[in-house]
């Protein structure tokens, strides 16, 4: 066996698309300073940045010459190294060159062969050149390939800082000698070349300079596709550059060298012929042959001046403007976008699935030593009825990733009779290894490989296991699956699976853009994605199509997640599915939790003989790698490399190895043993012992040659990121960073990007290059590089803060867009730009209406706010922040997001976790809309919010967010005005994990300061502990044992818990979380008794409890140490107990009636009293202030004792009986802050006023049901109850007795709790359900009509409207409070509504007769009877109101007086008023006639010359008052002009289309028409264009509406592909849409939180919509296509919107006139 001799490096990771355009900038550096310094500061800057927004790609330009300091420019071998990665990486262009009129002085020669350099130097010494320099500079070196003379690096530049003077003295000495150099080596060569003992060819490389050899290198012997498009060069020609006086200077000063030298020198190329030649021959062949990019610009200068300064700032700003604008094209057309383009809502999961496969292809190539090991993995593959995992261990490093990455690249070759499914998952390369969503991943992954190649398919994770649809197939309604467990796999049988397994039968989502795409609730719990996953693995795989499962690093997550994750896979495996994890040999608890979760099953014949046998899973051990193979590994490494060692050196690599014979590790040696010279002094301490000390040794080594602090700061970047660092950021951070810049600036030098560029170079081996979330990223390739930068740089928590803080700076964008950073240098204070990239939550883009993502930003900047504790940026910068979300749920991150919002901090100042609770539900409740369509997310939000403000107004900002986005974005649908919510969202919602078991509650109890203990039917015990935390299972052990429990009460801060084995724990939840049993040795016969009975109850007051048991009739005291006091023994079983405020009266109610008194103090019996009828007491109402008791029982009447007399029995005061069929009480619940009882019985709730104990109301249960609970809320307004077989928690408006909520459980409710300011509901399934009762309050105080809103009246300023329902009454709205203000009485139901124009006059029909109300006073001026109206209009001038009656005289009358001016004896049907208030114009048996309003007689009549069609419908238009637009039956549209009756044929509806009259609508210009809402289209006539326009609309129109400016349509639909599909709560709602009427573009959509019943528009830009509940949603339009200002609820100013949620704030109530002060005869 023999190594696989791969080439491993960052360039190697072909598979990996780059998301960086890197360019190397090849120039002449004596001539291009001012050049490349312009480009430098304003080109690429802005490059970069255009190309981040609109491309999505960064850039990276590498300048070798951007140091002024010409030690540090890199030589020719780092060079070509740069080139080569730019080519490699670079997603573009990658060479950008400027040639100018300078050739540039030769280069020396790096490295020249042993036999080469020997004759230069034989025949250097024969002409009498002196070689000292030459012999002093060049080495030779045998560790080279091949063996060659090796130029010595200069002396490097001191880290002490020089004077200007010395420094300047040093570095003319330096270049004297080099050019000394140059001369001889030239001259030698040339002599060479005239005896023949070198080639022309050979002789050039000595005379070439820099720029001509990067760009040979470049250039030369590549493919055409490594250069077209991939490469610009620039030749600037300067004619007359050196000017008449510079020219004769130059000629004195060349005329003694010419002379001096004799005929060898002759033939030395001259620099303007080698320019000549490598621009004029070499490029010009380039540009025919591979369509090479060349621009050759020439400048010619005055003869006199020469190329002057100011010539050469013109060209370099000329040249700026054209780099920039090729740079654009070329990068714009090299598809780069396609590297990392906006993901789509869902994407998520198919990234992390495309990212692991190219990682596992990055890994296998590190595969360099073929491991024995991989046999026995291909066995246990090739088994088909292994049904146990197989798991790979080890120790650290040795090689257990890389060797599965490799065999899951080998598996398809191994099973070629198949085709299998290899899914491969590194955990510890994950930037979420949290258990839920690593096995959403795999079901995501699973389900797609099965379907991707057969079905489209969209996937459903819900939250409710009772909901059949877990998977669902799109296309196919009816489907059929094989399942594979126990079939003989050549029997091909089809059997339909059921809902119980797998249901493929329903689509609840809609129909998304890729068809793989799994819809995941954010709320999902583990033990449904189990369920899911368990399902998918046994139906799915067969044996024709295998599925091998590879599982990596699990023993390298934290927080037990290792244990749920393997809790959570099948036990056995199916039998078509292969299990491989990797296990550290050191991490025991994860191979003990293997095994207990695969135990052995009479498992099948080993792979091998080292495989284990008895546990219930395979094991392969891996150990270290075999030392001959890591040895010829190591040869190949440095051969690659152009290295090798001496044989006493390999001496020393073979002692190495020996000692850690480990893959890394030789990798680490070929990093050393690379830089040894054949002379180089070694012994046995040069290499480092284990993998850790030699890489602390490479990061000596890189240390020593660049700075240490660059190396430490760019070690603790990569390591300290979330997920890896591009190059491009880790410059950033490194240029960001004040101490590299500190130590640069004391050397008077700069951090450049070839200073971080040849870092890399030098770690290339250890970094791999990786695409995260559409990014490619560097990380490392060993964990163990880690843990060894951990402890060198950040062993402290103040260190790793630092970088944390520097990062979470970096992209957060605090110091980008020209914020100058300050850098503190003694003696002063420097600000300076950094120009770092910039970094918002979406890169906008002038030519994209939606900006891509940075998901950067969000992957890496929540990671580092929390890890530097700046938690409050992390609140309110991030996670109630509207961009963050935005970005979130647009990159498929929802589940991600609420997961952060939920979670609870443990810092003091994150402040706002109710507020970030509420976020996280209605997220949640959306995510089904939010996943299909992400930028509905302002409208969601929008909507739930605002009735949410009073309660939070912390999430103000969130809304002004919202409108800010919205007016940047240009158009929108705003809410304005939110209508009386009909539900209110939890804060939380919490499921415990019981696993693959059925469990439901038993007994809940929670304490008054919120923590909820729940009993299950299986005797456990799981706990809440309020806002923020999770439940979590209570686990006691006594005797060794698990506790089982049986029961739990509460009292005050105190839970007490009952077992199985008939004992009692105490627990004081405001002390330490310790559990004491409470011991009875005063009475063990009462114990050995009541072993099987029940506590009944537990009352704690001071430091005594009482206990007492079901059905039984004594009960015992104790201290809260848990030591017995007493017993008191009743008369009868006790029901109730009840203790005085000091602790020293007990009162205890019994089944027949009675209450006893007790003093616990003495423990004597004080007295006793019975209710009149015996029946059983179930709660004691003890008022200590006045001295009273009060009794209720189980029928629910009260009785009342005066208890003032302590030694005495109490005396009766009063009995109140409730009335009716008696009913047993099922709770109680008293406030004594507001004297209010409640009293719940099956068919009733009776509400008592305690303070003069009368029945204030009583509510009837609705028919067919029954009250299982209601409690009140705290301020007494509302109450809350449970209903049977009803999953929800209905709230009852106290004062009008109408229920006005229903709040979502999705689940049959157990029981309410009222715990602090929450309510918590607690289903049957144990699932909690919290919402403040803050928000209830206010949600049930929202105005809303008692019935459905009928009509709405918008008076013409917008600000005030008017609404009926058909009631007596009539409510005036304020759009500013978004209060009703008014109140307007009636003695009938309101018909007809209408207001003035000049809003003075609001004009009502009821009962046949019509008030007029004056709007600003309420008062009621008229009242009119005998008008037999059915309708009333309001003239134009508002000065006179038109009566229609279809049975008698249609009346003109003063609004003013009620006068009548005239009657119109003819009944018009549809009748108008014209704009001018002249006539009113109506339909009679098809006939269109205009009636005069002054006499009442029909003066005009509209006629069809052509045919006597009647007049179907007609519409005034108020901006041309003269004309009425009339259609007619046969579909003509015609302009009518009442005064001169003249008409107008304009248009002809296609036969096959019918207009409804119903719906008709004209605009007020006449432009647009609204003709028909059927057929799932809006249709509209464009008069303007005369063209018939058609909407498509999803799903059926409930209604429609016409902006009279002629500018918007809005309509209400009913979407129904949804309808029939998805189960989600907004998908099931009504949407309001508004189009724009000239180009059909959508402005935007709402959901509607209920089904409305009026819809009306208005001139302000505003949509008013009635609902059926009695409320009124206002809707905002924003339209920059269309100027106006919209509603004053939409403004930036919140405090419009905050409602002054108060029952007591009743709106004005305006009586009518008592009787009518007119009559009509």
């Amino acid at each position: 066996m023999c190594s696989r001799g791969k080439k491993t490096d960052r360039s190697s990771n072909s598979s990996c698309r780059s998301s960086c355009v890197k360019l190397y900038l090849c120039s002449n550096p004596e001539d291009s300073v001012m050049e490349r310094r312009a480009l430098r500061e304003s080109v690429f800057p802005e490059l970069r940045e255009r190309c981040r927004h609109t491309l999505g790609v960064d850039i990276r330009v590498i300048d070798p010459y951007e140091s002024s300091d010409p030690s540090r420019w890199p030589d020719e071998n780092t060079r070509q190294q740069l080139i080569k990665e730019c080519r490699e990486s670079s997603a573009g262009p990658f060479l950008l060159a400027l040639i100018g009129h300078q050739y540039g002085k030769a280069s020396l020669p790096a490295q020249v062969e042993v036999s080469e350099y020997q004759m230069l130097l034989q025949e250097s010494q024969q002409a009498g050149i002196s070689t000292q320099e030459l012999e002093r500079v060049y080495k030779r070196d045998e560790n080279s390939i091949p063996p060659s003379y090796c130029l010595t690096p200069p002396h490097r530049h001191t880290c002490c800082p020089q004077q200007a003077d010395v420094k300047e003295e040093e570095e003319n000495k330096m270049e004297d000698k080099e050019e000394e150099l140059r001369k001889v080596l030239q001259t030698t060569v040339t002599l060479c070349v005239h005896s023949g003992l070198l080639t022309a060819e050979k002789a050039h490389r000595y005379y070439r300079s820099a720029l001509d050899a990067d760009l040979r290198f470049a250039l030369e012997g590549h493919p055409r596709s490594d250069i077209i498009r991939r490469c610009v060069v620039y030749i600037h020609k300067v004619v007359n550059a050196k000017g008449e006086q510079a020219k004769g200077q130059m000629s004195s000063n060349l005329q003694p060298q010419s002379e001096a030298e004799a005929d060898p020198g002759s033939t030395k190329p001259s620099e303007e012929e080698l320019l000549s030649e490598m621009c004029d021959s070499f490029l010009r062949g380039l540009i025919t042959s591979c369509r090479l990019l060349v621009y050759t610009i020439t400048t010619e200068c005055d003869r006199r001046h020469g190329y002057t300064t100011a010539r050469r700032r013109g060209f370099t700003e000329s040249l700026c403007q054209q780099v920039f604008s090729d740079m654009v094209q070329l990068i714009g057309s090299s598809n780069v976008s396609e590297t990392s383009g906006d993901s789509h809502l869902g994407d998520a999961l198919a990234r992390e699935m495309a990212e692991q496969e190219e990682l596992c292809t990055i890994l296998s190539r590190f595969y360099d030593v073929i491991r024995p090991e991989e046999e026995e993995i291909k066995a246990y593959v090739e088994q088909s009825d292994q049904q146990r995992p197989l798991v790979v261990t080890g120790g650290p490093c040795a090689g257990k990733t890389v060797l599965l990455a490799h065999c899951a690249q080998q598996i398809k070759s191994w099973l070629q009779e198949n085709n299998p499914v290899v899914i491969t998952y590194f955990t510890n390369l994950s930037i979420n290894p949290s258990p839920n969503h690593l096995l959403s991943s795999l079901y995501y992954q699973i389900t797609t490989h099965y379907f991707s190649s057969t079905w489209g398919t969209n996937f459903y994770i819900g939250t409710d296991p009772d909901d059949p649809n877990y998977i669902s197939n799109q296309r196919d309604k009816n489907f059929n699956c094989t399942p594979t467990a126990n079939q003989d796999p050549h029997h091909e049988s089809s059997t339909e699976v059921s809902n119980n397994n797998l249901n493929l039968n329903t689509m609840p989502c809609p129909d998304l853009a890729d068809p793989k795409h799994v819809v995941l609730k954010p709320d999902v719990s583990l033990s449904e994605l189990k369920k899911h996953l368990s399902l998918s693995l046994s139906l799915l795989p067969s044996a024709k199509q295998p599925l091998v499962l590879i599982l990596d690093g699990l023993d390298q997550i934290g927080n037990n997640f290792a244990a749920q994750i393997i809790d959570s896979l099948p036990s056995p495996l199916p039998p078509a599915v292969k299990l491989i994890l990797t296990v550290s040999s050191n991490r025991t608890p994860v191979l003990q939790a293997i095994e207990a979760h695969y135990p052995q099953c009479s498992p099948p014949p080993c792979v091998s003989e080292g495989s284990e046998k008895k546990s219930g899973y395979v094991c392969v051990r891996l150990g270290l790698a075999d030392r001959k193979q890591c040895v010829k590994m190591l040869e190949s490494l440095l051969s690659s490399s152009g290295r090798k060692v001496t044989s006493g050196q390999q001496a020393l690599v073979n002692q190495a190895l020996a000692s850690c014979c480990l893959t890394l590790y030789a990798r680490l040696l070929h990093m050393h043993t690379s830089l040894w010279l054949s002379d180089s002094e070694l012994t046995e301490s040069s290499l480092h012992d284990g993998v850790h000390s030699s890489i602390s040794a490479l990061l000596d080594h890189l240390e020593q040659k660049h700075s240490p602090g660059l190396v430490a700061r760019a070690v603790s970047y990569l390591t300290l990121s979330r997920a890896g660092l591009t190059e491009a950021e880790l410059t950033d951070l490194l240029f960001s960073n004040d101490n590299i810049l500190a130590e640069h600036v004391q050397r008077d030098q700069k951090v450049t990007q070839v200073d971080v560029e040849k870092l890399l170079l030098d770690l290339k081996n250890f970094l791999i290059r990786r695409t995260v979330s559409g990014s490619q990223v560097l990380s490392w390739v060993s964990r163990h590089f880690g843990l060894v930068v951990a402890k060198r740089y950040l062993g402290t928590h103040e260190a790793r803060s630092e970088i944390h803080s520097e990062m979470a700076d970096y992209f957060s964008g605090r110091w980008a867009c020209g914020s100058t950073k300050p850098l503190l240098t003694a003696p002063m204070k420097m600000y300076t730009d950094r120009q770092p990239s910039s970094q918002p939550f979406v890169f906008t883009s002038s030519s994209k209406e939606v900006g891509r993502v940075n998901l950067r930003k969000v992957v890496e900047l929540p990671h580092h706010l929390q890890e530097s504790d700046r938690w409050e940026e992390l609140e309110h910068g991030l996670l109630m922040s509207l961009g963050f979300h935005q970005v979130m749920v647009r990159a498929g991150l929802l589940g991600d997001l609420v997961a952060m919002l939920k979670r609870e901090r443990r810092s003091s100042t994150f402040t706002f976790s109710r507020e970030r609770a509420l976020l996280a539900s209605i997220l949640t409740s959306s995510a089904c809309v939010l996943q299909s369509s992400p930028l509905e997310l302002l409208t969601v939000m929008e909507t739930s919010l605002l009735p949410c403000l009073e309660v939070f107004p912390e999430l103000k900002g969130y809304v002004r967010e919202i409108r800010e986005e919205r007016r940047n974005r240009g158009s929108g649908l705003g809410v304005a005005l939110s209508p009386a919510p009909s539900t209110v969202a939890s804060i939380q919602c919490l499921q415990f994990d019981a696993g693959a078991r059925e469990v439901s509650v038993t007994e809940v109890a929670a304490t008054e300061c919120g923590i909820v203990t729940e009993i299950m039917d299986d005797c456990s015990a799981w706990i809440w502990k309020g806002s923020g935390c999770d439940v979590a299972k209570l686990s006691l052990t006594c005797e060794q044992e698990e506790v089982k429990f049986a029961g739990v009460k509460s009292s005050g801060q105190f839970m007490l818990l009952s077992t199985q084995c008939n004992k009692l724990f105490l627990w004081d939840v405001m002390g330490p979380e310790m559990f004491l049993e409470v011991k009875d040795p005063l009475k063990t016969e009462f114990a050995e008794s009541s072993k099987q009975k029940k506590i009944k109850g537990f009352v704690a007051c001071q430091k005594k409890l009482c206990v007492w048991w079901k059905g039984a009739s004594s009960v015992s005291v104790f201290e809260a140490s848990g030591e017995t006091v007493t017993h008191f023994q009743c008369q009868s079983c006790v029901t109730c107990v009840v203790c005085s405020v000091n602790g020293s009266y007990m009162y205890c109610g019994q089944e027949e009636g009675t209450i006893s008194i007790f003093d616990t103090d003495s423990g004597s019996f004080l007295g006793i009293c019975s209710n009149s009828n015996h029946s059983s007491v179930v709660s004691i109402i003890l008022c200590e202030d006045k001295q009273e008791m009060a009794c209720v029982d189980s029928t629910g009447d009260v009785t009342l004792w005066d208890v003032a007399a302590k030694t005495q029995s109490p005396r009766p005061v009063k009995e109140r009986f409730t009335g009716g069929k008696p009913n047993i009480v099922l709770n109680t619940d008293y406030s004594d802050e507001i004297n209010t009882l409640l009293v719940c019985q099956y068919n009733q709730v009776t509400i008592w006023d305690t303070c003069d104990w009368e029945v204030w109301d009583q509510f009837l249960a609705p028919q067919g049901r029954a009250f299982i609970q209601a409690v009140l809320s705290q301020d007494g307004h509302l109450f809350l109850a449970l209903l049977d077989t009803c999953p929800l928690v209905l709230v009852w408006r106290v004062s009008t007795g109408e229920c006005v909520l229903s709040l979502e459980t999705n689940k049959q409710p157990l029981t309410l709790l009222k715990i602090a300011s929450d309510v918590t509901c607690v289903t049957h399934d144990g699932c909690l359900l919290v919402w403040d009762s803050e928000m209830i309050y206010t949600a049930g105080a929202a105005p809303k009509m008692q019935r459905g809103v009928k009509e709405v009246v918008v008076e013409q300023t917008g600000e005030w409207f008017y609404t009926t329902d058909g009631s007596e009454t009539v409510w005036g709205w304020s759009l500013e409070t978004g209060f009703p203000h008014a109140n307007f009485q009636h003695d009938g139901p309101v018909e007809k509504l209408r207001v003035s124009p000049d809003t003075i006059h609001l004009v009502t029909l009821s009962a046949g007769e019509i008030y007029v109300w004056v709007t600003e006073t309420g008062q009621n001026i008229l009242r009119i009877s005998g008008s037999r109206a059915t309708d009333i209009l309001i003239t134009p001038n508002s000065n006179f109101g038109v009566s229609i009656s279809d049975r008698g005289l249609s009346r003109v009358w003063k609004l003013a007086n009620g006068g009548i001016v005239c009657n119109i004896h003819m009944h018009l049907s549809d009748a108008q008023v014209s704009p001018e208030s002249t006539f009113l114009i109506g339909c009679r048996r098809g006939d269109l006639l205009a009636a005069s309003l002054w006499s009442g007689t029909i003066s005009k009549r509209f006629s069809c010359v052509e045919s006597s069609e009647h007049v179907v419908a007609f519409h005034t238009l108020s901006e041309h008052p003269d004309f009425v637009v009339v259609m007619v039956a046969s579909g003509g549209l015609y302009t009518w002009k009442v005064s001169e009756e003249t008409m107008c044929r304009h248009f002809e509806l296609p036969e096959t289309f019918q207009c409804q009259p119903q719906v008709f609508q004209m605009s007020s210009d006449g432009n647009y028409a609204l003709l028909s809402i059927d057929n799932g289209a809006i249709t509209l006539l464009d008069l303007s264009q005369v063209r018939l326009c058609s909407f498509k609309v999803e799903g059926p129109i409930i209604k429609a509406c016409l902006d009279k400016s002629g500018c918007f349509a809005a309509y209400i639909s009913h979407p129904i592909s949804l309808e029939k599909s998805c189960v989600c709560h907004l998908h099931a709602r009504p949407v309001l849409t508004v189009v724009r009427l000239s180009d059909g573009e959508r402005i935007g959509s709402v959901f509607l939180s209920k089904n409305p019943s009026t819809l009306v528009m208005c001139e302000q830009q505003c949509v008013f919509v009635g609902f059926e509940d009695g409320s009124v949603g206002v809707y905002s339009i924003l339209d920059v296509m269309i100027s106006g200002e919209g509603l004053v609820g939409c403004r930036d100013d919140l405090n419009g919107q905050v409602r002054e949620c108060n029952f007591d704030k009743e709106p004005v109530r305006w009586l009518p006139l008592a009787i009518p002060n007119m009559t009509w005869p």
